[in-house]
């Protein structure tokens, strides 16, 4: 598809910027031999957390959702999870890595405006952009926090307009998440998929409009 219409870039961080399961090393260190299984069940309640408490009117910051989910993962899996360990896995997410390409790619994206759009609070957010330097490259750092509304709630991809001055056909918007994806066709953004895992598309009636492997083939897209 071509995308020549496309005036602002909107990347989703987490899964797609920033890779979600580079904390495994920190729980491994924390609980030898376990960290894979805590960050994957870290991850799905933190996803499933976000979504119940948008649909019971129930908002908490994403830090707060991040927190009670690593706890979850942690008696799940039958693991004293003391404050000294807490605070130490909490801090690997402020620390997550960003995939390979993500540093070569966002300089090329010149003419367009480039944005995160996140259900990450600010206090999480902001110090993986400035560990890395992305401020250079970024024209707005949105948080979902803001309205109160995690993705894919509409009203969430709504504030994304009022942050960037653009039509909603204007926006190309990237994640890994399928959800996400799903939320954001939904809303009437362009979307392609970073389909990093080689993964299935949801059954939600919508499709991407574009699929990519990863970051390096967003250039010729734009």
């Amino acid at each position: 598809m071509n995308f020549g219409s496309v005036k602002a870039i909107v990347f989703d961080a987490y899964g797609t910027l920033f890779d979600v399961h580079s904390v495994i090393e920190a729980c491994h260190e924390a609980f030898p031999n376990k960290g894979d299984k805590i960050s994957q069940i870290w991850r799905q309640k933190q996803l499933e957390y976000s979504f119940l408490r948008s649909l019971m009117g129930r908002y908490r910051p994403f830090v707060e959702v991040t927190r009670d989910a690593l706890r979850f993962a942690c008696k799940e899996l039958r693991l004293t999870l003391d404050s000294g360990k807490e605070a130490r896995l909490m801090k690997a997410y402020l620390e997550l890595k960003p995939y390979d390409e993500v540093h070569d790619v966002l300089p090329q994206l010149t003419g367009k405006t480039l944005a995160i759009f996140t259900n990450g609070s600010h206090n999480m957010i902001d110090p993986l952009i400035e560990k890395y330097k992305f401020t250079e490259f970024l024209n707005e750092v949105i948080s979902a926090d803001h309205v109160k509304q995690y993705k894919p709630a509409p009203a969430s991809y709504t504030y994304v307009l009022d942050r960037i001055p653009v039509k909603r056909e204007e926006v190309l918007f990237l994640s890994s998440n399928t959800w996400d994806i799903s939320g954001t066709a939904n809303f009437g953004f362009h979307t392609a998929w970073v389909n990093r895992s080689g993964g299935t598309m949801d059954e939600l009636g919508f499709q991407p409009d574009a699929v990519i492997d990863d970051l390096t083939e967003l250039p010729k897209l734009v």
